[in-house]
């Protein structure tokens, strides 16, 4: 297996050198590099603030020599070998990109940044070689470069991180496996119902019940997780303001303590601290974000609208097992339950090779596997239900 040891990348001034070590096969590397740099530049395309998208060209360059880098380690291999087209992944996302915004994709990229990241770190380590701080992902460098090379204003810093830590693969995920729960747990019932009794009636009312208690409860249970955050975050943020007002001192000291831990000097540190308690809005503001961990935009989350699309989602899913019924009943519905549902299952694990770049046919066969064995222990079970209530 091919190990990519050592990579320095020369940026304009100042210089980015750092180390990539994945923990996998320096091909699979390369195809991972393409389609980073093939989405960092359509991301820029995208960005209609000049400096961000500015920003995003940098990290396709970054990743584009990465690619370089790589193809030269290979090619001494096998001379021919050329640099991949993106993959059919970064192809998707890109289409996902356009039509529910690159926020999304932004989220997925830093995921794919943070693992190589963390496998450098880790192959460092069991190589003992010595992980000197600049293994860190693209959140990071993309910091240095908007430090030293962009003009870029505090807001637009906050509005990229910010991206980061609340959109991309998150809500991409929460759709994939809303449709995965309602399609895997009303497979089950309608299975065990169809084992225990073979009436088109009976598997269609606990199929409906099904679907509709399961979405229910989906959305119910959104509803309430997104309210319960806002509100725990607001509380926080209430109580952050009543200190800075009641103990101003107390909270100047807590914020040049921040700087310190930042590696600003001491004294500089204090000063910065004294000069932000002139603004008491602006001092709030970070010690939300540094002191409670707390992201602003967060709280602009629609709590109907996650219960919303979580009660659709599910209901798309619960709806494919039980599609056949609609029309008929017996044998033939059954099987046809069992194919739509294994189509459904192939179809979702493959949607989660998005995040997790894994292969089309592992994801979606471990998919389909793990939901047919669930239908199977149910129609077993309400098979044996149904032989015991006949005798």
């Amino acid at each position: 297996m091919l190990h990519f040891t050592g990579l320095k990348v020369t940026f304009g001034s100042p210089t980015v050198t750092f180390l990539i070590m994945p923990a996998q096969p320096l091909s699979a590397s390369l195809q991972t590099e393409v389609d980073a740099a093939f989405l960092y530049k359509k991301i820029a395309e995208a960005e209609p603030d000049t400096a961000i998208a500015r920003v995003f060209e940098q990290l396709a360059e970054i990743e584009n020599g990465h690619a370089a880098k790589m193809l030269e380690h290979l090619a001494k291999q096998d001379s021919t070998l050329r640099l991949p087209l993106p993959s059919w992944r970064a192809r998707a996302l890109n289409r996902i990109g356009k039509i529910f915004g690159y926020d999304y994709i932004i989220g997925v990229l830093m995921d794919t940044e943070k693992s190589i990241a963390q496998a450098s770190v880790q192959q460092k380590t069991k190589s003992n070689i010595p992980v000197k701080g600049d293994e860190g992902n693209h959140v990071r460098i993309l910091q240095n470069l908007l430090n030293n090379r962009q003009k870029v204003s505090g807001e637009q810093l906050s509005r990229i991180e910010g991206r980061h830590k609340t959109v991309g693969g998150n809500a991409l995920r929460a759709a994939v496996l809303g449709a995965n729960d309602g399609l895997v747990s009303n497979l089950s019932l309608v299975m065990g119902v169809a084992g225990a009794t073979s009436g088109q009636q009976e598997i269609l009312l606990a199929g409906s019940a099904g679907l509709l208690a399961g979405a229910l409860s989906m959305a119910l249970g959104e509803w309430i997780s997104v309210k319960s955050s806002q509100e725990l975050y607001e509380r926080q943020m209430a109580l952050e303001m009543a200190e800075l007002v009641s103990n101003p001192e107390g909270e100047q000291k807590e914020i040049a303590l921040i700087y310190i831990a930042k590696g600003i000097p001491e004294a500089q540190a204090h000063d910065m601290a004294a000069s932000l308690m002139q603004n008491t809005d602006e001092a709030h503001a970070l010690l939300i974000k540094e002191e409670l961990g707390i992201n602003p935009e967060e709280l602009k989350s629609s709590a109907w609208e996650a219960a919303i699309t979580s009660f659709i989602l599910f209901a798309i899913g619960a709806i494919i097992p039980l599609a056949p019924f609609f029309w008929g009943g017996g044998t033939a519905a059954i099987l046809s339950s069992v194919v739509f549902s294994t189509l459904g299952l192939f179809l979702i694990g493959s949607a989660i090779t998005l995040f997790t770049g894994k292969s089309v046919w592992y994801s979606g066969m471990r998919q389909v596997i793990f939901g047919l064995l669930a239908a199977a222990v149910t129609f077993g079970i309400g098979s044996l239900i149904g032989v015991s209530i006949a005798g």
